[in-house]
């Protein structure tokens, strides 16, 4: 499970170190095309509820697909282009936080004290690293474009997560549903990757930027999503769920120890405010010590 949260890690990486030779849009539509092909045969073991699905809920799919794969896929690779994968890491961690806040909202639940302080805390953590450490930057509105885009990314992903709770998709295997909304998202990509290869923009034509791609679909697709699955089943998914707190550490190490990013005292603080927030707001209370 200790590998998990690293397979995770690595999505910024490679794409950080491929973007300039990748088209973003291009980049996401063959990372979840290839993820749809290699567990396609998942499919055909579920193919009853995978048709049910598809044909009673194919919108529903879609918009997973276009939250998970097309926002989350290729505005975070456009992100990268604008900002660092240490900064995009640590704001992307903050996901579990917006889940709890979102849920509250919409199902009009209740936010316990120690989710609102975690909540809070990992915020507060998010507007350091988006700040750069300087309150100056709040006064004069000067904020990096691919940090905002990465507190989107963080928001959809939340809401991605929260979707696939609803009946409409939980009657399928998670191995089948997995490349069902990869499909979805390859799909709504596919147009943006053909106007991009017409526009001229970067294609992958070296072998640098072809191991990348394999790279993020090998190990940031489907050996991070299996991992997963296989430490929910193994272990149950609070405990799976612990491991992913450290996916921070682990990125911002990536980050620069291979893409040579500079580490800053607000990079330091914020992944202390970030980590101790979702943790905080998100470890399961039976974990926690009781009042005798």
């Amino acid at each position: 499970m200790v590998l998990t949260p690293l397979f995770f890690s690595t999505n910024l990486i490679f794409g950080r170190g491929v973007i300039g030779e990748v088209a973003p849009f291009t980049l996401a539509f063959l990372r979840w095309g290839a993820v749809a092909l290699a567990l396609s045969p998942c499919v055909l073991a579920d193919r009853a509820a995978a048709r049910r699905l598809v044909l009673q809920n194919g919108p529903f799919l879609m918009l997973l697909g276009f939250l998970g794969m097309w926002f989350c896929g290729a505005l975070v690779y456009i992100a990268l282009q604008r900002t660092t994968a240490t900064n995009g890491t640590l704001i992307y961690t903050t996901s579990p936080v917006f889940i709890i806040l979102i849920d509250a909202v919409v199902n009009r639940r209740r936010i316990g004290l120690r989710p609102a302080a975690g909540s809070v805390l990992a915020l507060t953590g998010i507007a350091f690293i988006v700040l750069r450490g300087e309150l100056s930057a709040l006064l004069s509105l000067d904020f990096n474009e691919g940090d905002l885009l990465f507190v989107g990314a963080a928001i959809a992903w939340a809401v991605y997560s929260l979707m696939l709770r609803s009946p409409r998709v939980t009657g399928v295997a998670n191995l089948a549903l997995l490349p069902l909304i990869a499909a979805a998202g390859a799909l709504l990509l596919a147009p943006f990757a053909a106007w991009e290869f017409f526009a001229g923009a970067p294609m992958p034509v070296t072998a640098s930027a072809w191991s990348g791609i394999a790279g993020i679909v090998v190990f940031a697709s489907l050996a991070a999503f299996l991992g997963f699955q296989f430490g929910v089943r193994r272990l149950g998914a609070p405990v799976a769920g612990v491991f992913m707190y450290l996916m921070p550490p682990f990125g911002v190490g990536l980050a620069v120890l291979f893409l040579g990013e500079s580490f800053h005292t607000h990079h330091a603080l914020g992944i202390v405010l970030v980590t101790g927030g979702v943790i905080l707001a998100t470890l399961p209370a039976t974990w926690l010590p009781r009042r005798r």
